[in-house]
């Protein structure tokens, strides 16, 4: 069988949009020459691919079969061409890494910095995901590595214990629970918040335990990253749950309290995960090992 690889682009633009004119628009060809190329498309698979009804065309079940493979072949392409491009700018390779919100701004960019600064043959394409989605997303192709809270083990992956990430709860000097030591986080929500950004890991996390307590969040504010949060905090805008290290230097300073919280979700492993397919390549082994033995992440993980 032949596939062209434009003709691909084109179904998946199709299931995407479910309208053939918005998807050929999308990729600047006319709608007719987009109806030949799917119909074209269909006859290699043998199979009709669409639905086509008078509000848009939804996908057959063969059609949803090559949706979930294309899916992952473009994906596949559009990293080779990164990789391949790397090297003409003098570049060894480059490495996809997905990680929460807590991995990302509490352990991952600083020894990701000293990594880059000391190998300026590579690039990396780091995100920001949400926990439960990560395994799934590096078993799928369409990221290298993934660092996140509570991964379970999976036969196609390598996972391995990263760090302990310790939820606490912030607050200014004078709030009300500045005077306490600890507090369950049904407690917390009694008072009025600070949160990062909603389409934040972190965000996503504690709304979803607030629902479990039965609780809604009262967030005064959203903002984009911990030090605009822990800054809002300090100003007395609100209290906050944040991961215990990106909070470490206001509290040193006193310009924070900080509570222990007595839930036990608020203490979570993040493991590191990454395919341990036989033609994994070699990069993205090695670049695991350098995160897992950073000296910084070592020290954090015997702390833990």
């Amino acid at each position: 069988m032949h596939y062209d690889l434009k003709d691909l682009r084109l179904f998946q633009a199709i299931a995407e949009a479910g309208n053939l004119s918005a998807a050929a628009a999308h990729m600047h060809m006319t709608a007719s020459s987009a109806s030949y190329r799917i119909k074209n498309l269909e006859y290699a698979v043998g199979s009709q691919l669409f639905v086509r009804t008078p509000k848009g065309m939804t996908l057959t079940p063969a059609g949803e079969v090559l949706a979930r493979h294309s899916k992952n072949l473009l994906a596949d392409v559009r990293a080779m061409h990164a990789e391949l491009g790397a090297f003409s700018a003098n570049l060894r390779g480059s490495i996809r890494l997905l990680a929460n919100s807590s991995a990302l701004n509490s352990f991952i960019i600083p020894s990701l910095a000293r990594f880059l600064v000391l190998n300026n043959n590579i690039n990396v394409d780091l995100k920001e995901q949400e926990s439960p989605t990560i395994s799934q997303a590096i078993e799928e192709g369409l990221a290298d590595i993934g660092v996140g809270a509570g991964l379970e083990p999976r036969p196609g992956l390598n996972r391995e214990l990263y760090a302990v990430d310790r939820l606490v709860c912030v607050v200014a000097p004078d709030h009300p629970l500045a005077g306490r030591a600890e507090s369950s986080f049904e407690e917390v929500l009694a008072y009025d918040l600070v949160s990062l950004e909603r389409s934040s890991s972190n965000y996503l996390y504690l709304s979803n335990q607030a629902r479990l307590a039965g609780r809604p969040m009262r967030v005064r504010v959203h903002v984009q990253n911990f030090d605009a949060l822990i800054y809002m905090v300090k100003a007395g805008v609100g209290a906050a749950v944040v991961p215990a290290s990106t909070a470490k230097d206001a509290i040193r300073q006193r310009n924070l309290a900080a509570l222990e919280l007595k839930d036990a979700w608020a203490e979570r492993e993040l493991y590191l995960v990454y395919s341990n397919a036989p033609d994994q390549p070699a990069l993205i082994r090695e670049f695991a090992g350098v995160l897992l033995n950073d000296p910084m992440i070592i020290a954090a993980r015997e702390r833990g």
